[in-house]
């Protein structure tokens, strides 16, 4: 684990123009890591309520705000107060362009979810193997881990629906109209009840509190935002079996 932690951010010495974002932050009064938890839990839960609905709509328009959210994360770096969030940012923009991609033109496949979601992870390996080799200083590393987090909570969870055979289902979902969507819910919730969908979501569930869990022993913020990231997926989860049951 990297085990560098990150000093806090303070403005300068100089008179300056208040900011209001920095001081509201300031405000809550909570540890640095503690926030970028808290943000990267944020990060994966908030796209289920408005990228979902945006990319149906207007696919084109989710794919271009890619651009807004690198600009936004290259702004934010260039404050002493923002750099953290802005490395994050950028690691979230990598999960947005995957998301405007695969729920924008291929959702009716499941096949090339995980491998849309993994667009970036060549370059994010490529890059941390090039940090260890160099000893660099670890700036950068929050937008990476988080990434890794939001696509290691993304594997787990197709490979329930993989083991449980809830693949059919997907497609079925992604291709009938909204007021057919009822009875596809009912038989994929009928196959989770088995005690074969049953044992294999206790497994995944207790795979991912460990993966979520064991990284906030770390003092390196880069783990933490690892960790919000990957316990945010069991909201999710969450989120869409709720939604399942009560359709």
């Amino acid at each position: 684990m990297v085990q560098q932690t990150f000093p806090p951010y303070s403005s300068s010495t100089s008179k300056s123009a208040p900011n209001p974002i920095k001081e509201w932050w300031q405000g809550l009064a909570l540890p640095q890591h503690w926030q970028i938890w808290l943000a990267s839990g944020g990060l994966v839960i908030v796209p289920v309520f408005f990228q979902a609905p945006l990319v149906r709509l207007f696919p084109e328009l989710s794919f271009v705000m890619t651009l807004f959210w690198i600009g936004l994360s290259l702004l934010l770096m260039r404050q002493s107060w923002g750099k953290l969030w802005g490395d994050l940012c950028l690691g979230f923009s990598w999960s947005w362009l995957a998301g405007s991609i695969y729920w924008g033109w291929l959702r009716w496949e499941p096949v090339y979810h995980l491998p849309i979601e993994a667009i970036a992870l060549p370059f994010v390996l490529l890059d941390l193997i090039l940090r260890c080799r160099r000893s660099q200083n670890p700036w950068g590393l929050i937008g990476h881990f988080f990434y890794l987090g939001s696509l290691l909570g993304t594997a787990i969870t197709d490979i329930y629906f993989y083991l449980v055979n809830l693949i059919p289902h997907w497609r079925q979902l992604m291709l009938v109209e909204p007021e057919f969507v009822r009875p596809v819910f009912q038989e994929a919730i009928a196959q989770i009840y088995t005690p074969w969908g049953g044992c294999w979501a206790g497994v995944l569930v207790l795979l991912l509190l460990l993966l979520g869990l064991i990284p906030l022993r770390s003092k390196s913020i880069p783990w933490w935002a690892f960790s919000g990231a990957v316990l945010s997926t069991l909201v999710v989860d969450g989120l869409f079996w709720v939604a399942a049951v009560c359709a």
